[in-house]
């Protein structure tokens, strides 16, 4: 195939390009563009030849950060670099957001003159996706490493009957639970049973964020929106579109975004911060909360309406002090756990530890349980695990540092130090395996005199 062959095919080549390809004239008027430009934007060929390239709203577009005189970009200015690439997000047709790379390269004759610019766009959408369910299956191996919920207890059964009907529902579902239950190993474990287990799962803790953040964070806002919105940016209802999103601790919603929320509820239909075109979503919401909704229903802060929308299926875990019959078998993979991750031949409770796992009360539940494996781990070497190799809570009278014996803090300032010697010193990840806070590290650092540099190898 000669040069007068491609030229005269050069139409069905680029329309071959999975890339959206864009050609503008020095003046910014679109000339061209091709078949998956058409396909990422929801613009036909005809709708936008001729109009200005800023039609798709590039929130990284140079016309927009920095004008001048001329309003217009600075790829073409004199000595610029003639080739640009950057990650950005368009708005397409129907308003919603393409996560997308673009790059742009100046056209020059021989003389150095410039023709226009050729832009390609690439979809990123399925790798901002991926990114997420990533972010999900990471936090899953740091909770439990499993998608499943552990548990034989009668209780425990209906549960596990519930979250298999519930899977092939579009109805809102809200789990109820204390602390620690494990809700969000039952809202995933509802999305990877249900027919929109190939669509994405979105989460969000609502009690992390302030009304102003949270609605952000919920419906995406558009560039300028707010002071420090640079960007557009995609919110976590849109980003659920076909599959579920999780919004853990719904109780602290604020009202006005409860408000917000209620209309997503009823139209699925949201609006980005900023914006008033309002996008259209599929989505299932799925719920929950540690707190009484009815109480806060009667004191003014959550809505009535609200409440009846999200409980439609509602899920009750019940607390780990109530299905004590579960324990050895909790116990028993989170020991299995710490072995494949500390190399450590400990196996299993003597009958001492067992009774006071028996006796005790649970208030962090399935948390605290895991936790405590954890800190026995720190402590023991082989063997089972001793009474003494427990946490400070299970001896008696041990609630607080004042009244705990010479013994017991010695056996915390071993804990501390060992847990820092795993770490290397990293204090957030001693507090993790300690089942405490980084600021308690941090007291306890000073409290027993602990310096690093002695401590670490």
């Amino acid at each position: 195939m000669n040069t007068t062959d491609l030229n005269q095919h050069w139409r069905r080549v680029i329309d071959t390009m999975s890339e959206g390809l864009m050609l503008v004239g020095p003046q910014g008027s679109i000339l061209m563009v091709n078949r998956s430009f058409e396909q990422l934007t929801g613009y036909r060929s005809e709708e936008v030849i001729g109009r200005p390239c800023k039609l798709i709203g590039c929130d990284a577009c140079e016309s927009v950060l920095t004008c001048d005189e001329t309003g217009w970009c600075k790829l073409f200015h004199p000595g610029q670099n003639d080739l640009r690439r950057c990650r950005c997000t368009i708005i397409r047709k129907d308003g919603s957001l393409l996560p997308a790379l673009k790059n742009a390269s100046v056209l020059r004759d021989e003389s150095g003159r410039v023709l226009g610019a050729v832009e390609t766009i690439t979809d990123l959408s399925e790798i901002d996706r991926l990114d997420q369910k990533v972010e999900v299956l990471v936090r899953q191996l740091g909770d439990c490493g499993r998608h499943g919920i552990i548990g034989a207890a009668p209780s425990m059964r209906k549960v596990f009957q519930l979250i298999e009907k519930a899977a092939h529902s579009d109805s809102p579902i809200i789990i109820f639970g204390e602390s620690g239950t494990g809700k969000e190993l039952v809202a995933q474990a509802i999305h990877e049973q249900g027919h929109r287990k190939n669509g994405p799962y979105v989460q969000l803790n609502c009690a992390a964020l302030n009304a102003d953040l949270l609605e952000s964070e919920l419906f995406g806002h558009i560039k300028g929106a707010f002071t420090g919105a640079y960007r557009h940016r995609l919110g976590r209802f849109e980003a659920a579109h076909g599959g579920d999103i999780f919004l853990d601790e719904i109780g602290d919603i604020p009202l006005s975004v409860q408000v917000k929320l209620l209309r997503v509820l009823e139209t699925q239909q949201f609006e980005r911060v900023g914006d008033h075109h309002p996008i259209s979503v599929d989505v299932r919401i799925i719920s929950a909360t540690h707190k009484n909704l009815m109480e806060m229903i009667a004191q003014k802060q959550f809505r009535e309406d609200l409440f009846f929308r999200i409980n439609v299926i509602p899920i009750y875990l019940p607390p780990l002090r109530e299905r004590k019959e579960d324990l050895p078998i909790l116990v028993n993979s989170f020991i299995q756990r710490q072995q494949r991750i500390t190399g450590k031949g400990i196996n299993g409770l003597t009958p001492n530890t067992l009774r006071l796992f028996m006796d005790y009360s649970w208030p962090g539940n399935v948390r605290e349980l895991k936790s405590a494996i954890e800190y026995a781990f720190v402590i023991a070497e082989s063997g089972k695990i001793e009474a003494d190799h427990l946490p400070p809570q299970f001896f008696k009278g041990g609630t607080g540092a004042e009244s705990r014996s010479p013994a017991e803090g010695s056996l915390e300032k071993a804990a501390l130090i060992e847990a820092l010697r795993r770490t290397g010193g990293n204090q957030t990840q001693a507090a993790r395996l300690l089942g405490i806070n980084r600021v308690t590290v941090w007291n306890r650092m000073r409290k027993y005199g602990v310096d690093l540099k002695k401590v670490l190898p």
